[in-house]
């Protein structure tokens, strides 16, 4: 990836859209310019988990005015990630299509673990070094994501399914609080900790951090109203559980501190905060202003200084799934010198680095079973939590991967985009080509590519000499007949 001296985070949050643009010095992110709109994409939630229209309007409108201050960044210059709404919604794929175009980058929507990871590298780059442990919680509009870290790395994760708009849409949809209402709210949220509470106290830390709008909105109302100096406290919040209830309603003119585009979700973002506290025995929260936008920007940022967490990933489950490296680094080698010739890639082309990971993945399955390990593996890369990978990447690798042996066309209606093909062609070549598990020397080949057809020129003397290799070549271009694709294997002198 080129390095470049401006970098932009998109964030499309359930309650809010971020932009962060930052210019990079000695690689340290300096916030230029951010722009932030209210446009409650979870509020646009149906009953049967649809984005309605007017929902998808209001961001596709903010996304708009994000597209105009973007232009003229290159696109690995620029990653926009989305998160619970994109998550749950039936119609997110329908939608992304028109969020792309109208915001002129690619949109990833990110697994909430990987939400976790990233909202947390981003608070621990804003805070302090410091060798103790962290609790970071982030409540955002539809999940709250709980981190337990130590320096930059994050340690503990869970995203859970609660947050400020969905429940002030749950339980005050009328933006009416009272007793009743408020322990409802608290309750259910303390029901959805309670399932992981237990390994964040043995876990334990030190200091806890709020990040996001929940918690900086309390943080302002604590001290507008002299319930606490700074941050949050469990005294604060019992002072504002009171005021809420007395008022009746999150009202701006009579909370002191509470903005107006806040209150709708304040109620419901506070009995999540609250729980926070009962759940995981916290007296006192500072409160940090960088949140997952800036997580994005770091570890976009890491990309283009060589420090992917894709790549670190990678190894990582090359080691858990015990991949015999040497088969992996073979295929991965051929693989690429294969694609080189069908596509002459940059080392930093997306559809390089696809192929790489997919090469060294191929075989996590093999630990699984023998048999139809292709496809244990596919199942693995499309559901483990890959720090670094948004769920649109994990799934691609999946089907290629998927893809790489066997039948093409058990791939079904699923299929592939059009330039995967190549990839799969690529790698699927390789892993025949070096089935004997060994290093093989192969003889000049050359392969090429056109409308829905393949080639592969290889010398007849070999071919001769390799009967088996032969044999399978054949198979491989009956496999490609039937998902209407030619592969011909064309015999050199």
């Amino acid at each position: 990836m080129a390095r470049h001296e401006t970098l932009a985070a998109v964030d499309l949050g359930s309650n809010s859209f971020h932009l962060l643009v930052g210019r990079i010095v000695d690689g340290q992110v300096y916030p230029l310019d951010t722009l932030r709109e209210q446009v409650q994409l979870g509020a646009g939630l149906t009953a049967d988990k649809r984005l309605d229209r007017a929902s998808q309007a209001r961001a596709l409108d903010v996304l708009a005015q994000f597209r105009e201050r973007l232009r003229g960044l290159p696109r690995d210059a620029v990653r926009a990630v989305g998160t619970n709404a994109l998550r749950v919604a039936k119609n997110a794929a329908a939608f992304l299509r028109e969020a792309r175009d109208t915001l002129g980058f690619p949109i990833e929507v990110i697994a909430g673990r990987e939400e976790a990871r990233l909202i947390y590298l981003g608070v621990a780059h804003a805070l302090p070094p410091a060798e103790n442990r962290r609790l970071v919680v982030d409540i955002g509009g539809g999940s709250t994501e709980l981190i337990v870290g130590q320096g930059l790395k994050p340690r503990l994760m869970e995203s859970l399914y609660m947050g400020c708009v969905s429940s002030s849409l749950r339980h005050f949809p009328e933006q009416r609080i009272d007793k009743r209402s408020m322990k409802s709210a608290v309750l259910e949220a303390r029901q959805e900790l309670a399932a992981v509470s237990r390994s964040y106290l043995r876990s334990g830390w030190q200091e806890a951090v709020g990040s996001s709008g929940t918690a900086r909105s309390i943080e302002s109302i604590l001290a507008a109203n002299g319930f606490a100096a700074n941050g949050i406290t469990r005294d604060g919040l019992e002072r504002l559980r009171e005021l809420l209830i007395e008022t009746g309603r999150a009202d701006p003119d009579r909370i002191a501190g509470l903005k107006a585009a806040r209150a709708a979700v304040l109620p419901g973002g506070f009995a999540v905060m609250y729980a926070v506290f009962d759940e995981l025995d916290i007296e006192r929260m500072a409160v940090s202003e960088a949140a997952l936008r800036h997580g994005v920007l770091y570890d976009l940022l890491g990309r283009v200084e060589h420090h992917d967490m894709r790549e670190a990933t990678v190894t990582q489950f090359m080691r858990r799934y015990h991949v015999d490296a040497a088969q992996a680094a073979r295929v991965r080698e051929l693989a690429l010198r294969i694609h080189e010739q069908l596509a002459g890639t940059r080392d930093d082309d997306p559809d390089r680095l696809m192929l790489d990971w997919a090469a060294r993945l191929a075989e996590v399955g093999l630990s699984i079973a023998h048999a139809q390990y292709h496809k244990h593996s596919a199942y693995v890369l499309s559901n483990a939590d890959m720090p670094g990978f948004s769920r649109v990447e994990q799934q691609r690798l999946a089907r290629i991967v998927l893809a790489h042996r066997g039948k093409l066309d058990k791939l079904g209606d699923d299929g592939l985009e059009d330039g995967d093909w190549n990839l799969v062609f690529a790698l699927r070549l390789a892993s025949t080509l070096l089935r004997r598990r060994t290093r093989v020397r192969l003889p000049a080949f050359r392969v090429s590519a056109g409308e829905a057809r393949f080639s592969l020129d290889l010398p007849k003397s070999w071919l001769a000499r390799n009967a088996l290799t032969a044999a399978a070549l054949e198979t491989e271009a009956r496999q490609w007949e039937t998902v209407g694709r030619q592969f011909a294997v064309r015999r050199m002198s």
